[in-house]
């Protein structure tokens, strides 16, 4: 398998940490986002919009980590429930993120990460508007973990499509609304310390 990305995109990390749940060796191919490759003529060849990742599965070639993970369960198993109630649990929470969290979210960090570069201050408003909405999808999850170790039972795609951005929340310094949840923190602290996410972050070789 090939996988082309970049180590610090949030979508590429997914993909990352789940080969190394599985085990799985792959040739990591640079796609260097800061310097705009993911626009050059021979990646939009692979994928048409010009973002990553991509996976290249002995030409069978994939994009959009959501679709991608997947297609990982789907041929190496391990990555979702399999009964069908805790499967549709699952794909609700992946739904969950997609609409209600990670954009929220997304705005804050990304108002924080690019200002300096930028040349400017991070505006303090867009920062508040996206934690707040982040928070809201906060709290449901936070209902939702009483008693329970992951959202579906055990650990699955649902953990690994959320783990990019609180890892980013908290490299951003907006972690408290992580912290103030305890259901949510104690759930990030599981995740957080496998040893795939932190072979996906580079932590761990």
């Amino acid at each position: 398998m090939k996988v082309y990305g970049h180590p610090a995109s949030t979508c590429t990390r997914k993909l990352l940490c789940a080969l190394a749940e599985k085990g799985v060796d792959y040739e990591f191919v640079l796609v260097d986002i800061m310097k705009g490759d993911q626009k050059s003529a021979e990646h939009l060849a692979r994928h048409p919009f010009g973002v990553v990742p991509v996976l290249d599965d002995d030409g069978f070639v994939l994009y959009e980590s959501r679709a991608i993970l997947r297609y990982l369960n789907a041929k190496l198993g391990g990555l979702a429930p399999t009964d069908a109630k805790d499967l549709g649990v699952m794909e609700q929470w992946i739904s969950v993120e997609q609409s209600y969290f990670s954009p929220p979210a997304m705005k804050a960090i990304l108002e924080i990460f690019f200002s300096p570069m930028k040349g400017t201050t991070p505006d303090p408003d867009v920062i508040a508007k996206g934690k707040a909405e982040a928070a809201k999808a906060l709290d449901v999850l936070d209902r939702a973990l009483v008693g329970k170790e992951f959202l579906a039972g055990s650990f699955s795609i649902a953990e690994i499509t959320y783990a990019p951005y609180f890892q980013y929340l908290f490299d951003t310094g907006l972690g408290d609304i992580v912290k103030e949840r305890p259901n949510v923190a104690a759930w990030w602290s599981r995740i957080s310390e496998r040893p795939s996410w932190q072979k996906a972050i580079g932590k761990a070789r």
